[in-house]
């Protein structure tokens, strides 16, 4: 009878570690497919900014006709519905190398670069690609702890009871990574020297000497006027370095 009810009470136990381990898997799913759809949102808000975008620049710039519409065709693509995140990613990544290049255009026009609508855009533009990048790494921690029960025992037991099956990444490709290589407030002038890495320190001058105050010219603080030559007044035989002595000393 004991063996009855210990056999019993491990059955009830494994019933109530699986129904907990259920619900934990359909509670991470649903946080994925939320995350996923708060992503959704933040690309389609990106995609509504792309066209006024691209009509501010052609009102300046309407000769670079190649750029804006490479630019609406990467945005169409990405605007088709990827079937998955990693193809969405892809299609992203290839919008936000075609907008690097239109804002590498942009730089060619100050008129356009002063425009009070073009600012704005602009501004959007970038705050909404923090509130992507924001909820893209919100979206892959939930993924990742997902994969990790999906795949781990004995909640894989559950899992593949359940259908719950593992999500994907929205991982960022190689070719967006490119993008903020681009600077977009460098204005070398054309007749000096090519920068070859212009500092991004604030203040860094460009010169021989990076200490505050340094004037161009300017002797070294550990050297004298007339340091370096040799006394003419002493005699050049006298291994001795020192200044003249005083007469009749």
């Amino acid at each position: 009878m004991i063996i009855v009810w210990i056999l019993l009470g491990l059955v009830v136990l494994l019933a109530v570690v699986g129904v907990v381990m259920y619900n934990g898997l359909i509670g991470l799913r649903n946080k994925v497919e939320e995350g996923w759809r708060q992503i959704d949102v933040e690309l389609k808000r990106r995609h509504d900014l792309i066209p006024n975008l691209v009509e501010t620049v052609k009102g300046y710039a309407s000769h670079e006709r190649g750029t804006l519409e490479e630019v609406m065709q990467a945005r169409s693509a990405a605007m088709s519905g990827a079937s998955t995140p990693a193809a969405a990613a892809q299609a992203e990544g290839q919008l936000s190398q075609a907008l690097g290049r239109l804002m590498a255009v942009a730089e060619a026009y100050p008129d356009l670069k002063a425009n009070q609508n073009f600012l704005a855009l602009q501004s959007e533009l970038t705050s909404t690609e923090d509130r992507i990048a924001s909820s893209r790494r919100y979206y892959n921690a939930l993924v990742r702890e997902l994969n990790t029960k999906v795949e781990s025992v004995p909640s894989n037991i559950v899992a593949n009871m359940a259908g719950v099956k593992r999500a994907e990444y929205f991982e960022t490709p190689a070719t967006e990574a490119v993008v903020p290589s681009i600077s977009f407030g460098d204005n070398a002038p054309s007749g000096g020297a090519p920068a070859v890495s212009p500092s991004t320190q604030p203040g860094a001058v460009g010169g021989p000497s990076t200490a505050p105050g340094a004037a161009p010219g300017a002797l070294p603080q550990a050297q004298a006027p007339g340091a370096g030559q040799p006394d003419p007044t002493t005699d050049s035989n006298v291994p001795q370095p020192n200044p003249p002595t005083t007469p009749g000393a």
